[in-house]
């Protein structure tokens, strides 16, 4: 079941978004999921940012509010002909993201929102190597996933989600310190903040 859903919800944007925002709701709608990882960061129209595993765009068309230099980047392709079509002031490349085509030192600000849950061990490894490269001194890493929840009453409704539209590596990382794992790289890392009764976490790295 969780397969043939999990697909269903990338083949059908209605289906994706309603997914979307209902989840959203447990820290108070969709407008405010796409902010969480933006909290407390400073982003001007010059800032140079990468939206990493950009999906149709819907993190995406936040960020082109802040910043006119905006690339989002995806391993798929249908998901690249959406975003172009809904957020057509950024730019987009499809690649993977454990091999991403830019030069050294090149972002000010790499974001992902709900996308290192979907990666193996390796592969999340590779990539967090791989944003640590492409962003510039000083520059940050702006992440937002699931967490183990830290309140058991939120317990049955992730293990609802995670069960119709998620994978294992989902499960994985519930049981990943990923803020361990960008500081092994080399990211000065805070304590991650938590939200929906421990369930989301927001990190950021900073180079």
């Amino acid at each position: 079941m969780a397969t043939i859903l999990r697909d269903w919800s990338y083949r059908y944007q209605w289906l994706y978004d309603g997914i979307s925002r209902l989840a959203a709701l447990s820290v108070g709608g969709e407008g405010r999921f796409r902010r969480l990882a933006l909290a407390g960061l400073s982003v001007s129209p010059e800032t140079k940012v990468l939206d990493l595993c950009c999906g149709s765009g819907q993190a995406t068309q936040l960020l082109v509010q802040y910043s006119r230099d905006v690339t989002g980047l995806d391993a798929s392709p249908l998901s690249l002909r959406r975003a172009r079509q809904n957020v057509p002031q950024a730019s987009y490349v499809e690649a993977f993201a454990e091999k991403m085509p830019f030069p050294d030192e090149h972002f000010d600000l790499v974001h992902t929102s709900a996308a290192l849950h979907e990666m193996e061990p390796a592969q999340l490894g590779q990539i967090i190597k791989e944003v640590y490269r492409v962003l510039k001194p000083g520059g940050v890493f702006a992440l937002v996933d699931f967490h183990r929840p830290t309140n058991p009453v939120f317990w049955p409704g992730v293990a609802v989600f995670l069960w119709l539209f998620e994978t294992e590596t989902a499960w994985q990382l519930l049981d990943t310190d990923l803020a361990g794992a960008l500081r092994e790289v080399g990211f000065a890392v805070g304590e991650p903040v938590l939200y929906a009764g421990g369930s989301l976490q927001v990190v950021h790295g900073r180079k």
